[in-house]
């Protein structure tokens, strides 16, 4: 099996945005997947809802199983920190430049999630020395969409303002707090009513965190699809004269009970000088590549994709352009699982070992993501 090369430019969650600010009128985009017109749209992004999940689970999410469309790929990583900075920014990784769940940018390794240093059981807040507008300095699509006289409102859970991530791929939105489902939805509402041209950007977080610790297609993940399901109901109800809702996703999830445990792992250790990205696609950063490439190559065979830096960025992994700036940032080895592994740090990421489910490589599994649309005609 050959590892799913995103779609970038054709069919990607960087296109989503780009897509639709060309319905509103915004110089310089381009609607590649076909999805502009209405003049007000709210993208819903539901972490963790892969299309195949979705389609395994059609029962438990009606309304969504409704909804035409078909699927796109979500990036590479395939994880929730490079994906929203896709759909902020509306370029591939190679170009944003949040190549993973971590990654060494310097001297630091940052967990861009949380914008913390890596590997560190304490709390350390890398805002002031990794600099978000820094580490990512271009341009968002919102900031490009409000200077064309777009109003963009982003409805988040209220933690994520001001947030390391959020200042580096979700600047140039007006932020709107929210708690739970019943404030999204009206808040959502009030969004598209507040201007002519409305780009309104929600998210929903739980149905990733219940995959994580349940499983994927769990009992506890299926009943949060129930309640997501009536949630993108209830924001298309409320959708005015000439609104849309378009509901994504930044990746899918497998099970991932094939675990190989780095620290405690010699032979894996050997030659590594630091260690990022997650338990389904590790940047391996050594000034030893043979051998270390070697060795993982043994130790892990055919259950996943190992290239090295050159090798993953020449097959167009992180997108068709990397900038000078990102290539540092990139593993010396890039290692992309496939099947149900899951390459695990039970010292230095205690929590995430005991994760059930787990995304970030180049399966269909974990790349295909949905973009559904509904409308409520003028």
């Amino acid at each position: 099996m050959d590892p799913l090369v995103p779609r970038y430019g054709g069919g990607s969650l960087a296109d989503v945005v780009p897509s639709l600010l060309a319905g509103l009128g915004v110089p310089g985009m381009v609607d590649v997947l076909g999805i502009s017109g209405p003049s007000r749209v709210c993208v819903l992004l539901v972490d963790g809802l892969g299309w195949r999940l979705l389609r395994e689970h059609e029962a438990d999410a009606p309304f969504l199983a409704s909804l035409a469309g078909s699927p796109i790929t979500a990036g590479f990583p395939s994880t929730t920190a490079s994906s929203l900075a896709a759909l902020g920014t509306g370029v591939p990784t190679g170009e944003h430049g949040l190549v993973g769940y971590s990654f060494a940018d310097g001297d630091e390794v940052l967990n861009a999630l949380r914008w913390t240093r890596y590997g560190v059981p304490e709390h350390v807040d890398l805002r002031t020395v990794l600099v978000p507008e820094d580490v990512q300095p271009r341009r968002t699509a919102f900031e490009v969409a409000a200077d064309a006289g777009v109003a963009v409102r982003l409805v988040l859970p209220r933690d994520q303002q001001g947030s390391g991530l959020s200042r580096a791929v979700l600047r140039g939105g007006r932020f709107q707090g929210v708690l739970g489902f019943g404030d999204l939805v009206t808040r959502v509402s009030e969004a598209l009513r507040s201007e002519d041209r409305v780009l309104c950007y929600a998210y929903h977080a739980d149905l990733d965190a219940l995959g994580h610790v349940y499983g994927p297609g769990s009992a506890p993940w299926r009943w949060q699809l129930r309640f997501v399901d009536r949630l993108a109901a209830a924001v298309a109800d409320g959708l005015p004269p000439g609104g849309a809702l378009v509901v994504t996703a930044d990746h899918g999830m497998v099970p991932a009970d094939d675990r190989v445990d780095f620290d405690a792992d010699a032979v894996l250790q050997d030659g590594v000088r630091v260690l990022g990205g997650e338990a389904r696609v590790r940047h391996v950063y050594t000034s030893a590549v043979d051998g270390v490439r070697s060795r993982w190559t043994e130790r892990l065979g055919d259950r996943a994709w190992i290239a090295s830096r050159s090798e993953a960025v020449a097959a167009g992994w992180f997108g068709p352009r990397v900038a000078d700036h990102v290539l540092p940032r990139i593993g010396d080895l890039v290692v992309a699982a496939r099947g149900s592994l899951a390459v695990v740090r039970s010292v230095v990421e205690p929590g995430l070992t005991t994760f059930v489910g787990h995304h970030g490589s180049l399966t269909e599994e974990e790349q295909h993501i949905p973009v559904l649309v509904v409308t409520n005609p003028a």
